[in-house]
């Protein structure tokens, strides 16, 4: 049996929408047929914990059914925990979730903890959501305050390069690493202008893809508490109207999903790694 491919979303930047996407991607994947285990390392906020166990019970309220994880046995009682004892049941629960899925999707804190870092290291996969502005930019390169030029790569830029290589040496295997445009908003054209240059300057120095994330848009935020998202929508499972918004966002998912290298989407096909 093939190893299952290990997802990590991930950015030590709170508020870059990595539950939005950890939890759009996850289904979209379900929705393909594949067996996903997601594991929700941010261990006080549990948004995506917390969205899956809404849809058990949405589901389970209105007698309908769609596709759900692989249970991992990782729960909140693990933010109690000592950081020797959490990375010890991290890699129990991981190693559980690998043997029996065929993508094992991670989650992590806005933070730098050993969890985060230890999920970086297996991960076959990378995604970093970014916000379109130069506050997340900051995150992943830092420019001169005064020219805006590239000067270096940042703290968590420095952290997927650790990964990376610490990946190839032990392994021989490479880590892909793909940085999502999350959250784009009309903005001011010189100062959008700015920011690409440098997202491109930085990939070019660090080695990141780069992807279209998922708007602002008000059914990814509606559709939240009913633990569903725009790839559940069906005549069956409908929580709210539908509009043309909706079918917008369903095209924007499939476009994330191409990005990261993922085929297949809602339609019943076999969704595998490229």
């Amino acid at each position: 049996m093939p190893q299952a491919s290990v997802i990590v979303v991930g950015n030590e930047k709170g508020g870059a929408g990595k539950s939005t996407i950890a939890i759009h991607t996850a289904t979209a994947l379900l929705h393909g047929e594949a067996k996903v285990a997601v594991l929700d390392l941010d261990l006080r906020q549990q948004s995506t914990a917390h969205f899956f166990a809404h849809r058990r019970a949405w589901l389970d309220a209105n007698g309908a059914t769609a596709p759900m994880p692989v249970a991992t046995g990782l729960d909140a009682d693990l933010a109690k925990a000592t950081e020797e004892d959490a990375l010890a049941r991290f890699q129990d629960a991981f190693a559980k979730a690998r043997d029996e899925a065929d993508f094992v999707l991670i989650d992590t804190p806005g933070s730098d903890t050993a969890i985060s870092r230890a999920a970086h290291g297996l991960a076959d996969l990378i995604v970093t959501p970014m916000n379109d502005s130069f506050v997340d930019f900051d995150m992943l390169g830092v420019v001169d305050p005064v020219t805006l030029e590239l000067k270096r790569h940042s703290l968590y830029s420095e952290t997927v390069w650790n990964s990376r290589k610490a990946r190839a040496v032990n392994e021989r295997k490479q880590i892909d690493w793909v940085v999502l445009r999350n959250r784009l908003a009309p903005t001011e054209a010189r100062n959008r202008k700015r920011l690409d240059e440098r997202v491109e300057a930085l990939s070019r120095k660090v080695g990141f893809r780069i992807g279209p994330g998922l708007r602002d848009r008000v059914i990814y935020r509606e559709l939240f508490p009913f633990g569903l998202t725009v790839a559940d929508l069906s005549p069956q499972i409908r929580p709210v109207a539908m509009s043309l918004q909706h079918v917008a966002a369903r095209q924007e998912l499939r476009a994330l999903m191409g990005a990261l290298g993922l085929t297949g989407f809602a339609d019943g096909e076999q969704i595998a790694a490229e």
